[in-house]
């Protein structure tokens, strides 16, 4: 048996807002002088954070779960998301098992082949945790009632069971039929795992609470679960999980148009909407800017309405180069005249050529020639880096002005090197082999989270509005500062949700202080 009490929050669907639950949860718990941590025994996600794995190595996790651990104010381990896949397209993912990656397979083979040594070690991972800190809060993936998956549910079936849990359930009223959805879920789950169901969240809500007494006295009686609370719709912008809220590939959308500047005083990052765009969580700092539109954008659009342009992280660095030379954007990135970033996979894009493509691509390709705005070349390699830095800013080309340290983590295959004459942002970096490269408007770099640091975010911003000759709006309260006071003060916000409209002492906790920070 379990040392620690575990509550897994599991939702009735897929986005209903089990991340933000739990990291209030966690936040909530801490500030009460809980040692409590986070869990997901497994995730499906291409927005990962690097972090220490339970040999003290270097492993990757789920940005959820990175995100929670600072909630709890606890360090981030691989043991928290055991088992991370990471999608790449054609039916295949990358399985990553405790924080290092094992080789990519087809959903077949991984619930054939790998599934039992992703459950032994989901099973292992729970324990070390449950050894070392009093609570769990674990959370769930999609809809804890799938029939379909019920035989080989990892996240929420078998966490349920090899980690004793209570549950908490979580539905979204925005979609309509919230308690439809609540009493379905109860019904279609296993017995056992009924049981175990404490109550249930209702999130996303707007207007007048006592309109839904009614139906929550319906659901109470029909099954005797109480409803703990019901959340206003209020996101307190913690990063993303997965893609699920950037737009369909095909679709435009754009983020931070929110923020009370007019439109004609904001400037534009566009950003192409890869297929398989991975660490996307890259730009909402970007987004929380006053006055910066983040607009992601299908590949075929023109950019003639861009002050910038960011490219992202991939998953699959050649085959989305191949999708972006299929919609002609090697001609528009050409003719482009605004400051250009590339992020990991973007960095390599935005070089000369990538050898050895066949490693990362699903066909058998050697060398691929890149967008040639940067003088560098990439050599794809098995081994995959994977590891939290700190870096040593210099500001050159679009982060002109920018100095100091910044933090933030690689996970990338592949080793780029200087081709002809570069500007380096990281003066320390290996003279052949460099994390980035910078010419007077262009801009590539390893580092995922760069935006996330202040001074690096400023000297951008900066450069776009400069670019085009207009006056940047001031700052946003709470957008000043780098990842970790992003992070905290989104924790916070997701605190008080909870600690204002849900039942707390309902749950199985220890009951400690009041939730304000000591």
């Amino acid at each position: 048996m379990s040392e620690a009490r575990t509550l897994l929050v599991a939702g009735t669907a897929s986005h209903v807002g089990k991340s933000t639950v739990a990291a209030g949860l966690c936040r909530l718990l801490a500030d009460r002088g809980v040692d409590v941590a986070p869990y997901k025994a497994q995730n499906m996600s291409n927005n990962a954070r690097a972090v220490a794995d339970p040999d003290g190595e270097t492993g990757e996790i789920g940005v959820s779960q990175y995100v929670q651990a600072r909630a709890a104010r606890v360090p981030a381990t691989a043991d928290m998301n055991p088992v991370l896949l990471k999608p790449r397209g054609d039916g295949e993912s990358q399985l990553i098992l405790r924080g290092e990656a094992v080789a990519h397979y087809s959903a077949g083979e991984y619930y054939e082949d790998h599934w039992t040594d992703a459950l032994a070690a989901a099973r292992e991972s729970h324990a070390r945790l449950a050894a070392d800190h009093e609570a769990i809060v674990a959370e769930g993936a999609g809809s804890i009632a799938e029939p379909n998956l019920r035989e080989r549910d990892l996240a929420n079936v078998e966490t349920a069971r090899l980690a004793d849990t209570d549950i908490l359930l979580v539905a979204d009223i925005e979609r309509g039929g919230v308690f439809a959805s609540l009493v379905g879920t109860i019904e279609l789950m296993p017995e056992d795992l009924r049981e175990r169901v404490v109550g249930a969240v209702i999130t996303k809500f707007r207007g007048d609470r006592s309109l839904l007494e009614p139906g929550i006295e319906e659901f109470e009686e029909r099954t005797e679960i109480p409803i703990l609370g019901v959340v206003p719709y209020d996101d307190p912008g913690l990063p993303e999980e997965d893609s699920v809220s950037l737009p369909p590939v095909g679709e435009r959308a754009v983020h931070g148009d929110d923020d009370g500047v007019p439109d004609e005083r904001a400037v534009t990052v566009a950003v192409p909407r890869l297929p398989r765009a991975s660490n996307m969580t890259d730009l909402e700092p970007l987004a929380r800017e006053p006055g910066v539109r983040v607009a992601y954008l299908p590949l075929s659009a023109s950019l003639d309405d861009a002050d910038a342009v960011v490219l992202p992280g991939t998953k699959n660095t050649v085959d989305d180069l191949r999708a972006l030379r299929e919609a002609e954007f090697g001609e528009e990135i050409a003719a482009f005249d605004g400051p250009v970033v590339g992020l990991c996979g973007g960095y390599q894009l935005l070089g000369d050529r990538i050898t050895n493509a066949g490693v990362e691509s699903t066909d058998d390709l050697d060398a691929v020639e890149g967008f040639g705005l940067l003088p560098v070349a990439t050599q794809f390699e098995s081994d995959k880096r994977v590891e939290p830095v700190t870096r040593e800013l210099r500001g050159v080309g679009p982060l002109a002005g920018a100095e100091g340290s910044v933090t933030g983590y690689e996970i990338h295959m592949g080793k780029t090197r200087l081709v002809g004459d570069a500007q380096r942002p990281f003066p320390g970096d290996g003279e052949r082999d460099p994390d980035g490269a910078a010419t007077d408007r262009v801009l590539g770099t390893y580092l995922h989270g760069l935006f996330e640091n202040r001074v690096a975010r400023d000297a951008f911003v900066e450069a776009v509005f400069a670019a085009v000759g207009r006056e940047r709006p001031g700052r946003a309260d709470g957008n000043g500062g780098n990842v970790t006071g992003g992070i905290d003060a989104a924790a916070d916000r997701a605190a008080a949700l909870l600690r204002d409209h849900v039942d707390l002492d309902a749950l199985p906790f220890p009951q400690r202080g009041d939730g304000e920070c000591p």
